[in-house]
């Protein structure tokens, strides 16, 4: 699942929202929301999210989280190295090979290292 799946499916709880009415009001298929939420489909364009929060009737700071969120949903990250350096390159590729076996504490501690230099 993605942080935008994860937070669309909050808030359809949140709402009382079935699954096949939120697609019935998007005009999109029951399966395709499922899979979006799911992270089996890239990252929800700007179009969609705006969709998304018409429907809910989300504005302002929180249409921007969700947007946010997208923007950080793509289920394939491809990471381009080039030009930086090796140990950057390194970093890369061993999160690749291990993060699926990052269990969530380590995962909160690196997001909180990457968050400190934003």
């Amino acid at each position: 699942m993605t942080p935008f799946g994860e937070k669309l499916r909050a808030l359809r709880a949140e709402r009382g929202v079935t699954l096949k009415d939120m697609a019935a009001g998007l005009g999109v298929s029951s399966a395709y929301l499922s899979a979006v939420e799911h992270g089996h489909r890239s990252r929800p364009n700007r179009r969609f999210v705006h969709r998304v929060c018409q429907y809910l009737n989300i504005i302002w700071d929180d249409a921007e989280e969700l947007q946010s969120l997208a923007d950080l949903s793509h289920p394939r990250v491809t990471v381009d190295t080039a030009g930086l350096s090796p140990r950057a390159t390194e970093l890369a590729n061993r999160l690749s090979e291990d993060i699926g076996s990052f269990d969530i504490d380590t995962i909160e501690r690196l997001l909180a290292v990457i968050n400190e230099t934003d």
